[in-house]
């Protein structure tokens, strides 16, 4: 019993060590995104505020 017993526990070890790099995966991706559309926010801003010629994010710079 002892032998199926650490065989059950093993099973369960890889599990958790595949979820937890499946996570990771995720995070690393989910990072990426998050700057990629922070980038493309800061491109619009710059165009609206070129465009309206107002300062919209209070910086007081009109543009970026």
């Amino acid at each position: 019993m002892g032998l199926f017993w650490d065989l059950i526990q093993q099973g369960q070890i890889q599990d958790q060590k595949s979820k937890a790099e499946t996570l990771e995966i995720r995070v690393r991706n989910l990072e990426r995104e998050l700057f990629q559309t922070r980038e493309i926010l800061l491109k619009a801003l710059k165009i609206l505020e070129e465009q309206s010629g107002k300062d919209i994010d209070g910086d007081g710079k009109i543009g970026l």
